[in-house]
């Protein structure tokens, strides 16, 4: 039986019109606001049409805002800043790291190969002026007898969307004003007061700011590290304007190859590129084998991390944000190891759900037994970033049956986090689309630190990513989700 406070929540929720002919009259105005206010992407590149290069396309985006619990709103941004100092500390100690991420073996290729950078560059000693962690933790909302949000996972590279995030938040506002929803509420209420703000659109780049002021070169230059044919520029060219309208920071475009073939350290450990000095590599690229196809794309990362240049992250934040990290904090006394406080620390872990090794330990024959016998009640996660690696359902008994003993170790097995469902109005090339849906709710966090003192620890926003409820994954960049923004209830 559902508890009494998912009972009034779900009662509270606004009913919105699933009727696609009524609603279609909003799509244009939506389209329109969307293009004037950079809400956008760049088309996919097609061989044939050499015009679409520069084309731009909508961002997909719902309609109206998407109910979450405001207790479990408030309670996951006032937690974001002890999460910022627990991951900093993980990634300080060196010997829970090595003995964490060496249980992994040799199953997963790409983690071993960041590891082993991570390994070198403390051997050869590379010393950086601070770390700037660009961090977002992810929740969904658990209906279960009371609402909980549930942590889906911490990243600490590449933790997109903040900027559009926000226009969004912006343009859900502009249609309650403009047309009070009067076609699309069709039960209960909008109100101003019910979106929160959010500023993530500032805060990222006020977080690399505060870094580069550290690193103490006011000539020097950010570079962002993006992947080639990069789609989702606009919400990384909102940091680049914000870096230099508001610091006067300065920011170039490189890939993790052209680093390699324009850039070089000299021998004061400064990276350079046309003599010009780099500061901050900020990363929206590196978190998946797929952004290092070759040689050349190592080479330059690891230019970038045997230097004095600050790495946004850092190979140790890397490695703190693995999956196998998170399932080892759920352990009795992990967290508990870097935070003191009894009751800060039972609050950090009233977030997590059960998490298991796949390994070949007691736990992990166990948690494969589980996985299994009821594989409906839980999700397997490689030790991956972007969307569409994880496996769920009826595919879990036919990987974990088809991977040798050495491969289950790069996995780990996490319970399924149910929320309710709400439908909702999308906006999705142009069309709208009305579907049955689940949010997922990303709390930004950003620390500065110079080893010795912190010079920032706050939350940054927030990112709403909204999915159809029959759709696992829930990456916007990986074509799963669509740009949302809360309706607090």
């Amino acid at each position: 039986m559902e508890g009494i406070a998912t009972r009034e929540f779900l009662a509270q929720r606004p009913l919105y019109s699933q009727d696609t002919n009524e609603l279609q009259q909003y799509v244009e105005l939506a389209v329109d606001w969307e293009a004037m206010h950079g809400l956008l992407f760049r088309a996919p590149a097609t061989e044939t049409a050499t015009w679409q290069q520069t084309a731009l396309v909508p961002a997909p985006i719902t309609l109206a805002p998407s109910p979450i619990p405001r207790s479990s709103f408030d309670l996951v941004v006032s937690l974001q800043p002890t999460l910022n100092t627990l991951f900093d500390r993980i990634s300080r100690d060196h010997d829970f790291l090595v003995s964490t991420l060496q249980s992994l073996g040799t199953s997963d290729e790409f983690t071993t190969r960041v590891f082993q950078m991570y390994l070198k560059q403390r051997l050869e000693g590379a010393k950086k002026p601070c770390v700037i962690g660009i961090h977002r933790s992810d929740y969904l909302i658990n209906a279960g007898a009371e609402l909980q949000a549930k942590q889906v996972e911490f990243n600490t590279i590449a933790a997109s969307f903040a900027s559009l995030s926000a226009v969004v938040g912006d343009f859900h506002r502009y249609m309650l004003e403009r047309t009070a929803y009067k076609h699309l509420l069709k039960a209960g209420r909008i109100t101003r007061e019910q979106i929160p703000p959010n500023e993530s659109l500032t805060s990222i780049g006020d977080g690399i700011a505060a870094g580069f002021e550290l690193y103490g070169q006011s000539e020097a230059v950010v570079v962002m590290v993006v992947q080639p044919g990069e789609r989702n520029v606009y919400d990384q060219r909102f940091v680049e304007k914000r870096l230099w309208e508001r610091h006067h920071i300065k920011t170039l475009r490189l890939t993790f190859a052209e680093i390699r073939d324009q850039c070089v350290v000299d021998e004061n450990d400064r990276l350079l590129i046309a003599g010009q000095e780099i500061a901050v590599a900020y990363y929206r690229s590196g978190y998946a084998p797929t952004d290092f196809p070759t040689t050349a794309e190592w080479t330059g990362r690891w230019l970038v991390e045997k230097s004095r240049a600050i790495a946004v992250p850092s190979l140790a934040y890397h490695l703190a944000g693995c999956k196998k990290i998170q399932q080892v904090l759920a352990n009795p006394g992990v967290v508990e190891r870097f935070i003191d406080d009894a009751e800060t620390a039972a609050r950090v872990r009233e977030c997590f759900v059960g998490l298991y090794p796949l390994d070949n330990t007691s736990q992990g024959k166990q948690a494969t037994r589980m996985a299994l016998h009821e594989p409906h009640k839980y999700v397997v996660k490689p030790q991956r970033e972007g969307g569409g690696y994880n496996v769920y359902g009826d595919d879990i008994p036919k990987l974990l049956t088809s991977v040798s003993d050495e491969e289950r170790k790069g996995y780990i097995l996490m319970d399924l986090i149910r929320a309710p469902p709400f439908n909702s109005v999308l906006v999705r090339n142009g069309e709208v689309v009305v579907a049955s849906v689940v949010s997922e709710l990303g709390i930004y966090g950003i620390f500065v630190s110079d080893g010795k003192n912190v010079v920032v620890n706050k939350q940054g926003g927030h990112l709403l990513r909204t999915k159809a409820a029959d759709v696992s994954e829930g990456g916007v960049a990986a074509g799963f989700a669509v740009i949302d923004s809360p309706l607090l209830i």
